[in-house]
């Protein structure tokens, strides 16, 4: 029988959500540097086709989000900490040729399947969250990739597509004991614009005790600490939970009690984060991708907002240096703290 790291991690297990140009390995690294491995147990590629895997010119254009770097790897190793290669597509076929791709040439310790991206452009495809109105097709790609796999395979979904249905669809997937199911609270409709439901999380634990299954479910949607996680697990029985935007409020989030982090602690942490991305991907990826996280390391201190414009003109890791090594010009003049 294939060995679950799901079913051997502390709980409450806690996660983080793979997001499409955020969860590329040299965020992952940083994150897993500054996490506690007691209050962080497995980390996600970002999303990765199934189709662009499975094709001979296209797999080029994808195969760097499963790109797992050394030195995350590492910490990875040091920390004892697992790490998932997510995958998304609509034909079983290619499921299986994806996951024997992962299993045979990549190290990873599980593969999940999106069925929960709510974006149009993906449910248009017929993937991900497409996938929770097509229960039996949903079932075939669940089981080629566990054909292929040595490695467990795990399910990532909502609760619906414009409405909860959780006990039918989760139902569903519980048949073909999916090594964990992670859980969003909110349908495919709701998008991320809705206060996420965690009555729904409570069903699907209830749902899963009640047929004597031993599937992990990890509660995912509006969890902003780590205080917030115990609760929710603690209501709802669910065995963990997966952290998404709270990442960007506060990236230690994965630490408790939280540690005192000062202003130079943010810049600091910044230009980590701008020599990991420049120099994994040099001129592979856009710089500006880096841009979305400049907000997380300039707030709540004077001159931020006057700092992160600044940063916002970069073109490269350079500029960004200069403008860094001119911190006292942007936090001198009296501004509030944003």
């Amino acid at each position: 029988m294939m060995d679950n790291f799901w079913l051997k991690l502390s709980k409450p297990v806690f996660t983080l959500a793979p997001m499409e140009d955020v969860t590329d390995t040299s965020f992952r690294q940083l994150i897993l540097e500054i996490s506690d491995p007691e209050f962080f147990h497995v980390i996600f590629t970002e999303f990765t086709s199934t189709d662009g895997l499975c094709h001979p010119v296209g797999r080029s254009n994808v195969i760097s989000r499963l790109l797992v770097n050394d030195s995350e790897r590492d910490v990875l190793k040091k920390k004892g900490m697992k790490i998932v290669a997510q995958i998304w597509g609509s034909d079983p076929d290619k499921f299986y040729k994806a996951a024997k791709l992962i299993c045979n040439e990549m190290e990873f310790d599980g593969i999940d399947i999106n069925m929960g991206c709510p974006v149009k452009k993906i449910v248009k495809q017929g993937g991900c969250s497409a996938l929770i109105g097509r229960p039996e097709l949903a079932a075939d790609i669940l089981q080629a990739t566990r054909e292929a796999s040595n490695i467990p395979v795990s399910i990532k979904t909502r609760t619906g597509i414009k409405k909860h249905d959780t006990e039918n669809w989760i139902g569903h997937l519980l048949n073909y004991d999916p090594a964990a199911i992670i859980l969003h609270a909110r349908t495919q409709k709701d998008q991320s614009e809705t206060d996420a439901d965690w009555r729904e999380i409570a069903k699907a634990v209830k749902l899963r005790n009640s047929v004597g299954k031993n599937i992990p479910v990890i509660g995912n949607g509006d969890v902003w600490s780590v205080e917030d996680a115990l609760s929710k697990c603690a209501s709802t029985g669910a065995d963990g939970v997966m952290v998404g935007r709270g990442i960007f409020h506060n990236p230690w989030f994965f630490n408790h009690p939280q540690p005192q982090v000062s202003t130079a602690d943010k810049i600091d942490l910044l230009w980590h984060h701008v020599e990991l991305f420049s120099g994994t991907w040099g001129s592979e990826r856009n710089f500006a991708t880096l841009k979305r996280f400049f907000k997380i390391y300039t707030s709540a201190f004077k001159g931020a907002a006057r700092l992160r414009a600044a940063l916002m003109e970069t073109s490269n890791a350079e500029e960004v240096r200069k403008i860094l090594d001119d911190f006292e010009k942007y936090t001198s003049l009296d501004e509030p703290f944003v």
